[in-house]
C-alpha cells in the first residue's frame, strides 16, 4: 500500500483539481462515502467552497436529509444494523431527485433535502440549479455498491479498530452495518479515490493499494 500524508487544505485543493476535470451529461455527480466520523460532511463543505472560488457552481447533499420516514425505517426496531444498512436511507429518492436531474434528459435542478428527520416530514425545499458545469457532492455512508450513477467517488476509510473506539456508545449498534458494508462492497476498491481518515484532521491519500 502506498500512502501519502496530506493536510486537509492540501487534500481539498487536490480533490478540487481533479473534480474540475470530472464531467457528466449536465453536471458532475460526486460521492463522498464514509462513516460520519471520517469527516465526509466537512470535506464536502470545504470542496463546495473551494470549487465556488474557482468559478464552478457546487452543491452539497447529505444522506441524513434523505432518510426514509420513521414509520418505514423504524418498523423493525430502532437498533437493527441490517435495517440501518439497507432500509434507513432513501437511495431511490436520492437517485431520482439528485442524480437523475444531472443525467441526460434532466433539467439540472436538484432537491438538496427530501426528508427532515427531526420533524419527520418533507422540508418542502425549492430545487437548486446546479448548471451544466456545476458539481453536486453527495456525502454520507453506504453510497457505493448500490448502482447509484456517480461520475466520481471518494471513499473516506477509517479502520474498524479506530471506528469501534470512536463511535459513541449509543451508536455502537450500527457498527455491524459498517462492517458488512466494508466486507461486501469493498468501497476502498470501488472508489476512484481512497482517503485514510483514522484521524480526519490528518488524512492520507492512498495512491496504490498494492
Amino acid at each position: 500500500m502506498r500512502v501519502r500524508p496530506i493536510t486537509h487544505e492540501a487534500l481539498v485543493s487536490e480533490l478540487a483539481d481533479r473534480l474540475l476535470h470530472v464531467t457528466g451529461p449536465l453536471g458532475s455527480r460526486v460521492a463522498l462515502d464514509g462513516h460520519p466520523l471520517t469527516g465526509t460532511r466537512e470535506l464536502a463543505d470545504s470542496l463546495v467552497e473551494e470549487l465556488r472560488t474557482r468559478g464552478r457552481r457546487a452543491v452539497r447533499v447529505s444522506t441524513r436529509d434523505y432518510l426514509r420516514p420513521a414509520s418505514l425505517r423504524l418498523e423493525r426496531g430502532r437498533t437493527d444494523p441490517e435495517v440501518f444498512l439497507h432500509d434507513w436511507f432513501d437511495f431511490e429518492g436520492l437517485s431520482r431527485e439528485v442524480l437523475a436531474p444531472l443525467a441526460t434528459g434532466g433539467d439540472g435542478r436538484v432537491l438538496t433535502a427530501l426528508w427532515d428527520p427531526e420533524s419527520d416530514r418533507s422540508p418542502r425545499e425549492p430545487r437548486t440549479e446546479v448548471g451544466e458545469n456545476g458539481t453536486v457532492l453527495v456525502e454520507g455512508p453506504f453510497l457505493l455498491g448500490k448502482g447509484l450513477d456517480f461520475d466520481f467517488a471518494v471513499h473516506l476509510w477509517m479502520s474498524e479498530k479506530v471506528l469501534r473506539r470512536k463511535v459513541p456508545t449509543e451508536h455502537a449498534w450500527q457498527l455491524p452495518a459498517f462492517s458488512e458494508y466494508a466486507h461486501e462492497v469493498r468501497p476502498e476498491r470501488t472508489a476512484d479515490r481512497l482517503i485514510r481518515a483514522d484521524r480526519p484532521q490528518r488524512p492520507a491519500v492512498v495512491d496504490a493499494l498494492e
